[in-house]
């Protein structure tokens, strides 16, 4: 997939991006990101999304190291902390601590992780990473958990927007306002919790289209996403998820695509910073 950064009188910069990969999100015991990363690589993942606040990055640089894998056939993604997220210099101090703690030369892509909580700081934080993307320390940048008012706020400041807006996406929660909103940033939707964090992998409706279908209920969900034109990074410790999650990617489901889209009820998991002011 491509991902671009479109500056205000219409130039773009495109940036090739894995379109699935391995969120690392709760891995916070000793050893248990590294060996989760060493798994998804053997597997065939080539992208791994990590933050600042999930305290790990160390380990997903830990384990690229291991692999043994070129740096160039892999993408990062990781995530400024929104405490963090206060000023220009501080975008500057923190991108240069993870990619001190990812033990890499640069980060694929860099995203805010939700729109700073003091609005006075939105426009000098996104000027910082746009000078972390002009430096070369990032290839991309990005937001996280941004409404429609805030990308819409963001052509006021910025002069490359976003090439990627990653929110909570999944066939519960499918949100065509704001998908609409990130496409018409220039942005793609990148899916965290494409299971509603497993609170509704069980759902009987779920369970009834996978089984038609032939598949995990699991893996219904994250193609769905994957098919709806999300980059999707399901999260996973475990091995024979690892493996059955990328095996999604094989599982064809458009004979249920419009009983699928219909489990919409509007339901939101976890953490929403995307209906803040």
């Amino acid at each position: 997939m491509r991902i671009s950064h479109s500056t205000s009188d219409g130039e773009k910069f495109e940036h090739d991006i894995p379109q699935f990969g391995l969120g690392v999100f709760l891995m916070s015991e000793e050893g248990e990101c590294k060996k989760s990363v060493l798994t998804a690589l053997e597997a065939g993942y080539t992208h791994i999304d990590t933050a600042r606040a999930y305290n790990n990055e160390h380990e997903v640089g830990e384990a690229i190291k291991e692999s043994g894998m070129d740096r160039e056939s892999l993408f990062i993604t990781t995530k400024l902390r929104r405490g963090h997220a206060t000023g220009f210099d501080e975008v500057i101090e923190h991108c240069q601590k993870s990619l001190e703690l990812l033990d890499t030369d640069y980060i694929d892509l860099y995203l805010v992780h939700a729109p700073p909580e003091n609005s006075e700081h939105r426009a000098p934080v996104w000027k910082g990473m746009e000078y972390c993307l002009e430096q070369g320390w990032v290839k991309s940048i990005g937001v996280s958990n941004y409404g429609p008012t805030h990308l819409e706020a963001m052509r006021s400041y910025a002069t490359y927007m976003p090439s990627v807006n990653q929110v909570e996406f999944n066939p519960w929660l499918q949100r065509p306002h704001l998908f609409k909103a990130t496409e018409d940033a220039g942005a793609k939707v990148m899916a965290y919790s494409p299971l509603a964090r497993g609170h509704k992998v069980d759902d009987p409706e779920l369970v009834a289209i996978a089984e038609k279908i032939g598949c995990t209920p699991a893996q219904v969900a994250i193609k769905f996403c994957y098919d709806s034109g999300c980059i999707t990074i399901p999260k996973s410790s475990r091995t024979e998820r690892i493996v059955e999650n990328i095996a999604s990617l094989d599982v064809d489901i458009s004979s249920e695509m419009e009983a699928i889209k219909a489990l919409e009820c509007d339901y939101v998991s976890g953490w929403d910073p995307t209906t803040e002011p």
